[in-house]
């Protein structure tokens, strides 16, 4: 378990890798994209420069760090002695499926697949691999390096000897663990979609303006950022993704995303990653401005 592999470069799987590597795994970063790995890189840095600015990390540790994170283009070099490896890709299914054949054909016999997946099925995932008992979803939060929480989900025959290593290894990365079952979005999400998907309706029928909506749930209800604004930094097409993913799930027209939602990711409006959202990112500054969209009533 002292060597992980990380699928995927993006926001969580350089995120994951950081984290690792911070608390002494030897990492290999895997993503086909050469360019995305050097971002993948940029980023981790420019996070463990935060750190030791704050004064939660030493300066000296940066290096030890990102020498533990090795980028790998071609993924039987970055899976073969991997005791873990975590699939990080994109929030699709038909992808994540692909990804697990291919690692279950590379990986060697013992090793645990999990999958950062906030909303698609363990079971199914599993099913695709000769090692169901094996498979286990570990959800992380993001940015991965501060929120404490990693959501472990069971699959249908995910051994309970795997759950128990998954929560010891949660425990060494100074995270809390929570146990779930494998349903349509697990806990967080089966709860945190439809909230924010609320929160879209109001302004689609023009209860309130997106401030008055992330305003009455930041001060209201102490949460640290409004659902709008959280809806951003998540990504819309994401929110959109999970919220089908619940829908067709349970059959409940109660989990419908909002047109508005829709609409938005027709566009490429989706939040933070593409510049704009419920709130404009373009700008550069610190203080957040809704998007033109939405200054008058919608």
């Amino acid at each position: 378990m002292q060597k992980i592999a990380v699928i995927g470069a993006g926001t969580m799987g350089n995120g994951i890798a950081h984290v690792f590597a911070q608390y002494g795994f030897q990492v290999h970063l895997v993503d086909l994209r050469g360019e995305q790995l050097e971002k993948a890189l940029a980023t981790i840095s420019k996070n463990l420069d935060r750190q030791v600015q704050k004064g939660t990390l030493p300066a000296e540790e940066k290096s030890n760090i990102l020498g533990r994170i090795r980028p790998v283009q071609v993924i039987r070099d970055g899976v073969r002695e991997a005791g873990l490896i975590i699939e990080a890709a994109t929030e699709n299914e038909a992808i994540k499926m692909q990804i697990f054949r291919e690692l279950d054909e590379l990986a060697l016999p013992e090793a645990i697949l999990a999958s950062n997946t906030s909303s698609i099925s363990i079971t199914r995932i599993a099913a695709v691999t000769s090692r169901p008992q094996q498979v286990i979803g570990m959800h992380f939060m993001n940015p991965v390096p501060l929120m404490k929480l990693v959501e472990v989900i069971n699959g249908y025959a995910t051994k309970p000897t795997v759950t128990e290593k998954i929560i010891e290894l949660s425990v060494q990365l100074g995270k809390t663990p929570c146990v779930v079952n494998d349903y349509p979005g697990f806990i967080s999400n089966r709860i945190l979609m439809p909230m924010i998907n609320e929160a879209i309706l109001s302004l689609q029928e023009g209860v309130a303006s997106v401030e008055a909506i992330d305003t009455v749930m930041k001060l209201g209800m102490a949460h640290p950022m409004g659902p709008l604004q959280l809806a951003d930094f998540i990504g819309l097409d994401v929110c959109l993704a999970i919220l089908k993913v619940l829908q067709e799930g349970f059959g409940n027209p109660k989990y419908a995303p909002a047109t508005l939602l829709v609409n938005m990711v027709a566009a490429g409006n989706l939040g933070v990653k593409s510049g704009g959202g419920f709130y404009n990112y373009r700008s550069g500054l610190k203080e957040l401005v809704v998007s033109e969209k939405f200054r008058t009533a919608h």
